[in-house]
């Protein structure tokens, strides 16, 4: 074993193309062991304006053609955009003289992933931020049973499967069959300094582009789809403001949008919440420092990477009581916890944190001092160096090597 360590990451998403949770977690993550001295290699799909190759921090960045023809499905870009980035990567492994470890983020990168596994005949390990059968509650159809079996697939092919919270290592071990010693658990981390650095921005002032000055600001950030629970919180605005004068601001796209801001209409309730579609990361942090509560109400969370992010920019957070989100808050210590699916518990949570202001104190700094002293990335990447070094003495005793 050459003293380099050298790892190449697959992944479909990276800054600037950022679609859900893998592109940040991939960005920060490779950053971090790069400064711990891992050789990473990041292989991803194009995107408009970013350069084909760069260097950030030390991580090499290839962004290769994911395919550009029209394809009729996503499931067929997908398995094209597979092809492409199988080929491109075994080029550049060719050309860097090999690499130790390939490690894949989600199916959506693994067929690609199970194939430089068995050319170059090194340890594949996956990481696996969400599953088919957890955002669907179950498997419906043939294309949600495609990717359920693409991400069976990937697990088993993997050396080891990391999962970013215990409640995914036993989603992930119950749902795929899997032996308890190949899943491992690494959270999921945010940089807490991000948040420190605000520019020149006044934030009275920013404040004022989403609410009025005796308004409180609700955020809510992420995708408007199901899983998230963002119809859970639009059935308790009106409910919230019987007891608090408050505005419902809203991050996110989705295939919910419409239907929300029609019965926000229809119930008059327009001029309260505002949808602000996606943002950028200077606004959404300044956002998250101005609201005075961030919601996370998901039904299904693997993790909930948007509750860390509002802890660390020291907003008070109100969370469901589900997945990976248990975990990271404490109940009343770290933030307030809510009944998953219920409008009413989510109203009670929220006009709670927002009328006590000693709780919602007391809430920012607890939250924000376990967010830096357990969840931030120099430490999940040693963590996540000593299982690539694991894997590789294991592999070491084996006819591959």
């Amino acid at each position: 074993m050459s003293s380099e360590l050298r790892v190449m990451m697959l992944t479909w998403e990276f800054p600037p193309r950022i679609i859900g949770g893998i592109s940040p977690h991939v960005y920060y993550l490779s950053k971090s062991l790069a400064k711990n001295g891992v050789k990473v290699y990041v292989v991803t799909c194009d995107f408009p304006g970013a350069p084909q190759y760069e260097t950030l921090d030390g991580v090499e960045v290839y962004r290769i053609d994911s395919y550009k023809n029209p394809s009729p499905d996503f499931a067929s870009w997908v398995y094209l955009m597979n092809m492409n980035m199988q080929k491109e990567a075994a080029s550049i492994v060719k050309k860097l003289g090999g690499v130790n470890i390939f490690h894949a983020h989600d199916w959506l990168v693994a067929d690609a992933g199970i194939g430089l596994k068995h050319v170059f005949r090194k340890p594949l390990l996956a990481t696996i931020h969400s599953t088919e059968y957890g955002r669907r509650n179950g498997i419906h159809s043939d294309y949600e049973r495609m990717i359920h079996e693409t991400e069976a697939w990937l697990t088993y092919e993997a050396w080891r499967v990391i999962c970013c919270s215990n409640y995914m290592v036993s989603h992930v071990k119950w749902v795929f069959g899997l032996p308890q010693d190949k899943l491992i658990m690494i959270p999921n981390g945010v940089d807490a300094k991000e948040y420190e650095r605000s520019g020149d921005v006044d934030l009275n002032q920013f404040r004022r582009r989403f609410a009025l000055p005796e308004e409180k600001i609700v955020l809510f950030v992420g995708r408007l789809v199901y899983e998230k629970g963002i119809h859970v919180l639009i059935s308790a605005v009106p409910k919230v403001l019987e007891k608090v004068n408050a505005k419902f601001v809203i991050v996110g796209n989705g295939y919910m949008q419409q239907s929300l801001s029609e019965y926000i209409r229809n119930i008059g309730l327009a001029h309260k919440v505002m949808f602000t579609g996606f943002v950028d990361d200077g606004t959404l942090r300044n956002l998250q420092k101005c609201a005075d509560v961030s919601v996370v109400p998901s039904i299904f969370e693997p993790f909930g990477i948007v509750a860390l992010e509002a802890m660390a920019a020291k907003s008070p957070v109100v969370v469901s009581d589900t997945g990976g989100l248990s975990e990271i808050v404490e109940h009343e210590i770290t933030g307030v916890k809510v009944y998953p699916n219920n409008p009413d518990s989510l109203a009670w949570g929220i006009t709670k944190v927002l009328l006590d202001e000693n709780l919602a104190n007391k809430l920012r700094e607890n939250a924000y001092r376990k967010v830096v002293e357990n969840y931030n990335w120099e430490k999940i990447s040693q963590q996540t160096r000593k299982i690539y070094e694991s894997v590789l003495s294991e592999y070491s005793r084996t006819f591959w090597a």
